[in-house]
């Protein structure tokens, strides 16, 4: 028997709907740290390396304290490096420190520290909150998606949010390429999830079956 569009997207929340943050165990909220931790995470998953890697990477980080830009900008080089290499984020440790140390300043020195003072500037227009992003060393289109896609948890006004990696994942499981039509499919504080549960998707193997028929 073959399911509707809503009892598919159900099955996504289900099976694949936790997002990079839960996975990083990053609290989400609309307050400093959390945001700031969420960049990380964004810049750790713009590298060509593994989703399971960079989380894992993410994870160290906040397990050595760097959890904030305060922290990160003081950081000690080899620290931040040291944390790297033990989630195996070897490929792009030194650079993804300095990247780390100048996304740090860069908040600091333009935000105060707070993202939601990107959000302010944004006003209302995920355009431009993408663009902001953007402006940080070592984020690009793929960074900047993976933070507006998340954080639309906690930030109403990006949504709906649902990138070409979501998109392409809707597409596995049958699903229009639509971002309206998904959006219609799930409540909007589940919005996240069910983005993140696309890109899982999208990022199966070529012989899995995501949904079990």
């Amino acid at each position: 028997m073959s399911r509707s569009a809503a009892q598919t997207a159900r099955a996504v929340l289900d099976r694949y709907g936790t997002t990079y943050a839960e996975e990083a165990g990053i609290r989400l909220a609309d307050t400093p740290a959390p945001l700031f931790q969420l960049l990380v995470l964004a810049e750790l998953l713009s590298a060509r390396i593994d989703a399971g890697i960079a989380v894992a990477a993410a994870v160290e980080l906040r397990g050595a304290g760097f959890t904030t830009p305060e922290r990160m900008r003081s950081a000690d080089r080899r620290e931040l490096v040291e944390a790297l290499g033990r989630a195996h984020y070897r490929r792009y440790d030194e650079r993804t420190g300095t990247q780390l140390e100048e996304m740090a300043e860069l908040v600091l020195d333009r935000y105060g520290g707070d993202l939601r003072r990107l959000a302010a500037e944004a006003d209302g227009d995920p355009g431009r909150a993408a663009g902001l992003l953007q402006e940080v060393k070592g984020i690009g289109p793929t960074g900047a998606a993976v933070f507006l896609r998340e954080v639309q948890a906690v930030w109403p006004w990006v949504r709906p949010h649902l990138d070409d990696r979501a998109l392409d994942g809707a597409r596995r499981v049958g699903l229009p390429p639509d971002v309206d039509a998904l959006a219609g499919l799930v409540p909007g504080d589940e919005l996240a999830r069910f983005a993140a549960g696309l890109v899982r998707i999208r990022l199966l193997g070529d012989d899995a079956d995501p949904l079990g028929g």
